[in-house]
């Protein structure tokens, strides 16, 4: 199956874009740049694609920064919050409505190639915060796109972490051997992983609940991993 992966640079995306290659025919990598704050993660996804040797669009979108504003994510007077994702702090993460419009244009350019899959990395993890991460939307963004596309070729949409933990993905990168050190997960932006931020405290987690040696540099490597409440 001739696939395009949705890879933000991130563990998750990253490890399954190794996935889809190891399994089907990985048709390149789309990333998007629509203002973030946390810009490493691009390099990462070129990085990706360099080394699965599969095209790279990145798709210029930084006109959503001023569009959408309100995100820690875009908004350098916002905070990122630190802690854990199942906190209400972590809300000021979402940028609304940011996986359908990147899907929707991924599923145009996987139409227009005669693609067969578009695949996307979410997971059990971002549920609580993340409304256009769970599987309602995930099943619902499909039959939107079978509507869509009557009439004229329209690729599938997985999701194969979606009812998975982010430990069950950094199993199966291990297994696959994905250079997790060349993945970039940390909102901060910054030079290296803060070891604080949310979406760092998930990946500190994570690897430990696999049992997985974590090859990332953090500036606080020490602090502790707050528990879920």
């Amino acid at each position: 199956m001739n696939t395009l992966v949705i890879c933000s640079g991130g563990l998750d995306s990253v490890t399954l874009a190794w996935k889809v290659a190891s399994e089907a025919k990985l048709a390149g990598l789309i990333s998007f740049n629509y203002g973030q704050r946390h810009l490493r993660e691009l390099d990462a996804a070129a990085s990706c694609a360099q080394q699965l040797d599969v095209p790279h669009d990145i798709v210029d979108l930084r006109a959503l920064a001023s569009l959408l504003p309100g995100s820690a994510l875009t908004d350098p007077d916002i905070d990122v919050p630190l802690g854990h994702y199942q906190e209400q702090s972590m809300r000021s993460t979402v940028v609304p409505n940011r996986n359908p419009i990147m899907m929707s244009i991924a599923f145009g350019v996987a139409s227009a190639r005669a693609l067969d899959a578009v695949a996307l990395a979410v997971h059990g993890g971002d549920h609580f915060i993340y409304p256009d991460c769970r599987p309602g939307f995930i099943h619902a963004f499909a039959q939107m796109e079978q509507q869509a596309l009557e009439g004229v070729h329209c690729p599938q949409l997985q999701a194969p972490f979606v009812n998975g933990s982010k430990a069950d993905i950094v199993r199966i990168g291990y297994d696959l051997k994905v250079p997790f050190a060349d993945t970039w997960s940390c909102y901060a932006g910054n030079d290296v992983h803060c070891g604080r931020c949310g979406t760092c405290v998930e990946r500190r987690e994570a690897f430990q609940l696999a049992d997985v040696t974590d090859p990332t540099t953090y500036a606080d490597p020490h602090s502790a991993i707050p528990s879920q409440p």
